[in-house]
């Protein structure tokens, strides 16, 4: 992969996550990390390589099927792209109501993974109101509220204390545990 017309910043990788797989990426900073999980979410195409997701090469399927496979990724951003403009619950309820989720269960569901990463009594605040820890775990909320398939997370408990990067660790165990489907990249 590279930037433009740049010197590659991944080359020769080759890994397979099998499904119901949990890992750590680690590495300096500048080693490649948020590059690689951009090839991993669609948002960049390999400069030569493949990267296959649930089964397809991302690299031959159509725009319209890239769509579809997007909405399976739950995505944490290291910079969290919350919408300012927005209230907590609204930016979590985002990815249920672009899938066309009833508003009764969009309420429940957004209700109770607030309360479960303890910003219920932020609701209807709004991002820019919240510490860096709270936007945090809004991004986070946003990211599984879905229940995705595959979910990559750029440093997800780098702006919280202890007791809720354990909270979200368990989370993400959860997830796991409720199946993921597997990705496989070679670049």
């Amino acid at each position: 992969m590279r930037y433009g017309a740049g010197p590659e910043v991944l080359r020769d990788i080759s890994f397979n996550l099998p499904s119901a797989s949990f890992h750590f990426l680690t590495g300096p900073s500048g080693a490649g990390k948020s590059s690689l999980l951009r090839l991993m979410y669609l948002a960049h195409h390999p400069s030569r390589g493949i990267v296959t997701l649930f089964g397809q090469n991302v690299t031959k399927v159509e725009r319209r099927a890239r769509t579809e496979m997007r909405r399976r990724i739950g995505v944490i951003y290291q910079d969290f792209r919350l919408l300012d403009h927005q209230s907590v619950f609204d930016n979590v309820a985002l990815p249920l109501r672009i899938a066309g989720v009833k508003e009764d269960q969009i309420k429940t569901h957004v209700t109770e993974l607030l309360t479960w990463v303890g910003l219920e009594e932020h609701v209807a605040a709004l991002p820019t109101t919240l510490s860096g820890g709270e936007q945090q775990r809004v991004a986070i909320a946003r990211a599984v509220i879905a229940r995705p398939s595959l979910l990559l997370a750029d440093e997800p408990t780098g702006n919280v204390d202890d007791a809720i990067a354990v909270r979200l660790l368990y989370l993400f165990e959860e997830l796991n545990r409720m199946g993921t489907d597997g990705c496989h990249c070679n670049a």
